[in-house]
C-alpha cells in the first residue's frame, strides 16, 4: 500500500496537480481537501450505501446475512474508511516532508489494524450467533472456540503493529517470539488448555449449553449456562452458579444427565426391606384370596407359593400397567442381598416424563401404593424401632 500511494502522488505531481516544493498554504488546502473528502466518503457510506445493504438484507428470507450485514457490522466497515483514505491521500500534502509523512502513515496504519481488529471480532460475533441458531451447530459449545480466534486475531493485530512502529518485518518479531514460547505457553496456559478441552468437549459431543451435569468435587448440580474458553458456568439448582475450567471437564470425571432427557425416561431405583420373619408358604385361604383379587393363576394355586413371590409378581404387573410408567424401557423387581435390615426389594423401572416435579410425584405415589398393600401379602416392612415404641409397649 505504500508504493502505491508513492506512485499515486508522484503521479498528482507529474501531472502538475500539485507543486512538487508545497507552501504550508497549498499544504492546508490539500488537507482540508482530503479530509472533507474523507468525511463526504463517510457520510455517502452511512446514509446511502449502508441504508440500501439493509435493505437488501431485510428484503431476503434468510436470516444470516442480517448478522454478516448488522449494525455493528456496517459501523465498522464505515470506521475503516478514513484511515484508508488518509493513509492513500497524505502523499500528496506531504511528498516533500518524508519524515513527517513517515508518522503520519504509522498512525494511520495503527489506526486502520485496530479498527480492522473491531471488525474481525464482530465479524467472530456474527458467525458465533449464526451458529448458535443453526440447527445443528447450536448445541455446541462454540462460544470457546470463536474467543480463541479472537485471540489469535488480537495477538497477530498487535504484532503487526509492533512490526510497523518498528519498520521491522513480521516473520522477524515472530521468530524472536519463538524464543520466548515457554514463557507465552505459561502466560496463556488456561487459554490453551481450554482450546484443547472446548474442541474436544464439542468433538465427542461431552457437552452442551442446557446439558445437566453433575460434578461433585467443583459442587456442580444444574444446567450449563455457557461453554467459554477458560470456564465452565453452571446454575445449580439452588440458582447457585458453579464455574469449572474446561479442561477438568475432560481430566476428570463428570455426570451428564442429557441421554436421560433423549430416552424420555427417568429411572427409578428404590428398594424397600421386608421382614425376613414375614417371608413363608402361603396358606390355602391365603391363595383362594390372592386368585380372587387376580394376583395369582389358578392352576399356580395347587403349588406351593412364596408370599414374597406372589408380592413381586403383583408389584412387576402393577408397573407393567401403570400410566405414567415407560414400557419402552427396562422394568423390573428384584431381590437384593439380605441385610440386617430385612431383604431389600428393589424397584427398578423409568416414568414417562423427565420433568422432576412429575418424576418425584410419581415415584411416591408407587412406593405409596407399594408400602400401603405390603399387609395383604402376610409381609412386614421392616423398620428399626424408636424410644416411642418402646414406651408404648
Amino acid at each position: 500500500m505504500k508504493n502505491l500511494n508513492e506512485e499515486l502522488a508522484q503521479s498528482f505531481i507529474d501531472w502538475g496537480i500539485i507543486d512538487k516544493d508545497l507552501s504550508w498554504s497549498s499544504r492546508l488546502v490539500i488537507i482540508a481537501a482530503i479530509l472533507l473528502f474523507t468525511y463526504v466518503c463517510v457520510l455517502v457510506f452511512r446514509y446511502v450505501v449502508a441504508p440500501a445493504i439493509k435493505r437488501l438484507t431485510l428484503s431476503t428470507k434468510a436470516t444470516w446475512d442480517d448478522y454478516l450485514f448488522s449494525k455493528d457490522m456496517l459501523r465498522g466497515f464505515r470506521r475503516l474508511i478514513p484511515p484508508i483514505l488518509l493513509y492513500m491521500l497524505l502523499p500528496l500534502a506531504f511528498s516533500d516532508e518524508p519524515h513527517l509523512l513517515d508518522v503520519l502513515l504509522k498512525v494511520c496504519m495503527i489506526y486502520l489494524i485496530i479498527v480492522s481488529l473491531w471488525v474481525v471480532c464482530t465479524f467472530l460475533n456474527s458467525l458465533y450467533n449464526i451458529s448458535i441458531e443453526h440447527e445443528t451447530l447450536k448445541n455446541r459449545p462454540l462460544k470457546g472456540v470463536y474467543q480463541m480466534l479472537k485471540l489469535v486475531a488480537v495477538i497477530i493485530g498487535v504484532i503487526t503493529a509492533v512490526a510497523t512502529l518498528l519498520d521491522q518485518d513480521a516473520t522477524t518479531i515472530l521468530a524472536g517470539l519463538g524464543a520466548s514460547a515457554a514463557v507465552l505457553m505459561l502466560i496463556f496456559k488456561d487459554s490453551i488448555l481450554g482450546l484443547v478441552a472446548g474442541v474436544q468437549l464439542s468433538a465427542n459431543d461431552m457437552l452442551r449449553p442446557g446439558d445437566w451435569i453433575t460434578m461433585p468435587k467443583y459442587g456442580a448440580n444444574g444446567e450449563v449456562m455457557e461453554v467459554s474458553l477458560t470456564i465452565v458456568k453452571v446454575r445449580n439448582f439452588d440458582k447457585t452458579i458453579t464455574t469449572i475450567p474446561p479442561y477438568a471437564l475432560v481430566s476428570d470425571s463428570f455426570q451428564n444427565w442429557r441421554g436421560m432427557w433423549d430416552a424420555g425416561g427417568r429411572r427409578i431405583m428404590r428398594s424397600i426391606n421386608i421382614d425376613l420373619h414375614s417371608i413363608r408358604f402361603c396358606t390355602d385361604e391365603e391363595k383362594n384370596a390372592f386368585v380372587a383379587a387376580g394376583w395369582l393363576d389358578k392352576e399356580k394355586a395347587g403349588e406351593q407359593i412364596v408370599n414374597l413371590w406372589v408380592f413381586r409378581m403383583y408389584v412387576t404387573n402393577y408397573l407393567k400397567n401403570h400410566p405414567e410408567v415407560e414400557k419402552s424401557l427396562m422394568t423390573m423387581v428384584r431381590q437384593l442381598q439380605p441385610t440386617p435390615e430385612g431383604l431389600p426389594l428393589e424397584i427398578y423401572c423409568f416414568t414417562n416424563t423427565t420433568v422432576w416435579p412429575e418424576y418425584e410425584r410419581i415415584q411416591a405415589a408407587i412406593f405409596d401404593h407399594v408400602i400401603a398393600i405390603v399387609p395383604q401379602f402376610g409381609l412386614r416392612i421392616f423398620q428399626r424401632l424408636a424410644s416411642g415404641d418402646l414406651s408404648m409397649s
